[in-house]
């Protein structure tokens, strides 16, 4: 049985409609942005926490809208499967900058995202929701995104 890891993490998304997915330290792939539930922390709270440490992000949990909760393999950690609580979050001017554990922060515009390598809670759960969300279909259905995956 693998052990659970709940997390925290944001989709953050500019007026355009582009995301931002984050590289963290050492990892090969691309994710969203957050953290390890920490002791009587509630999901809000540790993303809150997450985007102040990782982009330098202030986010009142006011703007933190719920997009799901799903399972996958962690990304970086064998073995273990991610308890994952999403939050929508629209950002308008506000500045990111990768600090702490990010090697790389960038926009991509959705349809773009399947070239990178992804994380599995990312590729499988968040980003296919945000494309039928915005378009009605499934974006790894796509011609162009079984050749970039």
């Amino acid at each position: 049985m693998q052990q659970e890891i709940r997390i925290s993490v944001a989709l953050i998304v500019r007026d355009n409609g582009d995301t931002l997915l984050v590289r963290k330290r050492g990892a090969p792939v691309f994710m969203q942005s957050g953290g390890t539930i920490e002791g009587g922390e509630t999901p809000k709270e540790t993303l809150v926490r997450e985007l102040h440490e990782e982009l330098g992000l202030k986010i009142p949990p006011s703007r933190m809208v719920p997009f799901g909760c799903f399972e996958a393999e962690a990304a970086d950690v064998p073995d273990h499967l991610v308890i994952a609580y999403v939050f929508r979050v629209q950002l308008h001017d506000e500045a990111v900058t990768p600090a702490a554990e990010i090697d790389e922060a960038i926009w991509m515009p959705i349809h773009e995202a399947p070239a990178l390598p992804l994380a599995p809670l990312t590729r499988n759960h968040i980003l296919t929701l945000y494309w039928q969300m915005q378009f009605g279909v499934d974006l790894n259905s796509r011609p162009d995104a079984q050749s970039a995956a």
